[in-house]
């Protein structure tokens, strides 16, 4: 962890906070540079909607997302609980009895995973959700790291929030639930781009993701767009190169 990329990390996120605010491309970048910067092997956020309701809605790769759904469906593991108690959580092995959540622990393994970080993304007394990092062997990230990842789950907490989000929550439940809807609309589409360009999921998802950017259009814009197959394959296949 280099203080050259964790300063880049820092102006990189810092540089999303614009007016023209991105959610679901803010949530992806956050993952990335987690592992970028953190060294760890996969991350994923959580987020509560309008509702109270925790939905997955950011990380790094398919296996760390699929991980949090499971989670979600079943309503217990270590990420649930640090965002319900607001205090981090660390599960340094899944394979050592006992197991506070067997479920978790087993779909964890299952998914090459050995340990799990989760931070709560809060700002003063309110908790918006969780950062959770992932590891694939069975360690602890030693404070250093951990205090960076803490920084790094407050700035995100601060783009969500933003002074004026503070003072009229309805903007804020806006702005997540515009994420949550982004999340499901990105999905479709990485299925969609998969099946035509004959890719794995990942590789679509760079794809949007990479088109998203070079056009400097929002990511479920660009998804929806493929889902109603408006886009222009040609140079949304040229942003692959």
């Amino acid at each position: 962890m280099s203080v050259e990329n964790l300063a880049e990390t820092f102006v990189e996120l810092a540089d999303t906070l614009v007016a023209d605010f991105d959610p679901a491309e803010f949530m992806h970048l956050l993952a990335d540079r987690c592992v970028s910067t953190l060294g760890v092997d996969a991350a994923g956020i959580l987020l509560a909607d309008h509702l109270g309701e925790l939905q997955a809605v950011g990380a790094s790769s398919d296996r760390a997302r699929l991980l949090e759904l499971f989670e979600l469906q079943h309503r217990q593991g270590p990420c649930m609980e640090c965002y319900l108690t607001g205090a981090p959580i660390t599960v340094t092995g899944f394979t050592e009895p006992p197991q506070r959540w067997p479920e978790f622990s087993s779909a964890a393994v299952a998914a090459g995973f050995g340990a799990v970080h989760a931070l709560p993304m809060r700002l003063r007394e309110q908790t918006i959700g969780a950062l959770n990092l992932f590891t694939v062997t069975e360690n602890d990230l030693g404070e250093t790291r951990v205090r960076v990842a803490r920084a790094m789950a407050e700035v995100a907490t601060i783009g969500l929030l933003q002074a004026q989000v503070i003072s009229h929550r309805e903007l804020l439940a806006g702005q997540l639930q515009h994420a949550l809807q982004s999340r499901v609309l990105i999905e479709q589409a990485k299925g969609v781009l998969a099946e035509r360009l004959q890719v794995d999921m990942s590789t679509a998802f760079q794809t949007l993701r990479q088109y998203s950017r070079n056009n400097r259009l929002h990511l479920g814009k660009v998804a929806e767009d493929v889902i109603d197959g408006t886009i222009d394959m040609t140079a949304l296949t040229a942003s692959r190169a």
